[in-house]
């Protein structure tokens, strides 16, 4: 057994040890893409190659890159897209030459690229329920670079939302608890030298659920969910996720595509942001300037969230694991689950001031609006969108309004969080190779 804090110095094992893209392990010919050679070649810039090769849909290409872990696993089975793929096996051939060699020559060293690897358990130390609490002392410090993960996460009301669990025992566990969220939060989590005006660089490496998953509303008299008002009974929905085929089913003849994230993950909230339920102790339902409860579904495999710094050391906290979740969130909860593994990368960037998250996936860049005004939220969201094409990608800032009336979407969030939630989507496939590989979020 793992302590509640390991350390592990393995490097992980590839899922296959043949150095071809195609035809390896017991997949029988058909390709598999290992996630280490996915970490070193398909990233935000690296992954820049394949996005302008003419003959890939850019949405099928978006899937497939972000979804390394939807089943870790997934197969690539569209011929179209193998036989783009082919184009530049020898380059991903090189690259398995390359991590198999040094895996060979280094056995009991931690890849360079993922740092030092910290195991936090959930645990009664490690866990509290919805609220995140600066005065704790943290977990563990971690440098810049390393990677944490946290294996077999609690779900909601500290693992108390189990299937079979009733509507009404979760609505009780919400009175019984007033102010606080339904979320199990970890944390804190320290990064050394971490300081206000710093932005950390939160990598998602890995989401693997457990093999169920819930929704649920509660009865109108608790007030939360968009519409408490029509519907006065509660309800919760148990599903079975098949992990394989990467679906949940909600009805005989209706199954939902997963696409797990983590719901919440943020650092210490700036002070005046939102009322504490006591000093140093916010509730972890509103989501703010530090992140937390952002409910950003595209935040999957292989997207990365930078996040202001606002108090010494950052201080992480996260929780709230979903298998899939609609933008808007609208009845209160995503498919909630827990984590068998969900691992994150951070990485420390001094003193770059942001006054709001900044979101990146391999297709695009997503900036975001909070607000308890929906209309605010969209007004901040357009405002930091504006920002962000007139900062980096040198436009005037009417041309990048034009640019966003035209070519980016605006999105809803989430609305059940007290704060409510817009996130504009900026395609990359907008700008000219060369232009898009100077526009960086850091």
């Amino acid at each position: 057994m793992l302590d509640k804090h390991t350390e592990i110095n393995e490097p992980e094992q590839p899922l296959h040890c043949c150095g071809s893209l195609f035809g390896c392990g017991d997949e029988q010919g058909v390709g598999v893409i290992r996630e280490d050679l996915k970490d070193a070649a398909v990233n935000p810039k690296s992954a820049d190659r394949l996005q302008h090769m003419d003959e890939i849909d850019q949405e099928r290409l978006d899937g497939y890159l972000t979804a390394r872990g939807r089943a870790r696993r997934k197969l690539l089975r569209a011929s179209g897209f193998m036989g783009a793929l082919a184009a530049v096996q020898p380059w991903f051939a090189k690259l398995a030459q390359a991590a198999d060699a040094s895996a060979a020559g280094n056995t009991g060293s931690q890849r360079t690229d993922q740092g030092r690897v910290h195991v936090v358990e959930s645990n009664k130390e490690s866990v509290r329920l919805g609220v995140f609490d600066t005065n704790l002392p943290p977990l563990l410090t971690v440098n810049s670079g390393d990677t944490i993960s946290f294996p077999n996460t609690w779900s909601h009301f500290l693992n108390e939302l189990q299937p079979g669990v009733p509507v009404d025992k979760l609505a009780q566990l919400r009175r019984d608890n007033p102010g606080k969220g339904p979320h199990t939060i970890i944390g804190p989590i320290a990064v050394k030298n971490a300081e206000p005006g710093d932005v950390l660089e939160v990598r998602y490496r890995k989401f693997e659920t457990y093999g169920w998953g819930a929704v649920f509303n509660n009865p109108g008299s608790l007030g939360t969910g968009l519409l408490p008002q029509d519907f006065s009974q509660g309800q919760v929905k148990y599903l079975d996720l098949d992990l394989h085929a990467m679906r949940g089913k909600f009805a005989s003849d209706i199954s939902i595509p997963l696409k797990p994230f983590q719901g919440t993950l943020g650092v210490a909230p700036p002070d005046g942001w939102y009322p504490p339920l006591t000093p140093g102790v916010t509730s972890s339902v509103p989501p703010g300037p530090h992140a937390g409860n952002t409910d950003l579904n595209e935040m999957s495999e292989g997207s990365t969230m930078f996040i202001p710094v606002w108090k010494p050391g950052a201080l992480i906290f996260t929780g709230d694991s979903h298998a899939v979740q609609g933008d808007g969130e609208i009845n209160l909860s995503a498919l909630e689950t827990r984590m068998k593994d969900m691992r994150i990368q951070v990485i420390l960037h001094k003193q770059k001031n942001f006054a709001w998250p900044i979101a990146e996936t391999p297709t695009h860049w997503i900036t975001l609006g909070l607000d308890k005004d929906l209309n605010k939220a969209m007004t901040l969201a357009a405002r930091n969108a504006i920002k962000f094409l007139a900062e980096r990608a040198k436009l005037t800032e009417l041309d990048a309004y034009a640019l966003c009336s035209i070519a980016a979407s605006f999105r809803v969030t989430q609305v059940v969080d007290i704060v409510r939630g817009v996130h504009a989507m900026i395609p990359k496939t907008l700008f000219a190779a060369g232009l898009r590989r100077k526009i960086t979020v850091v």
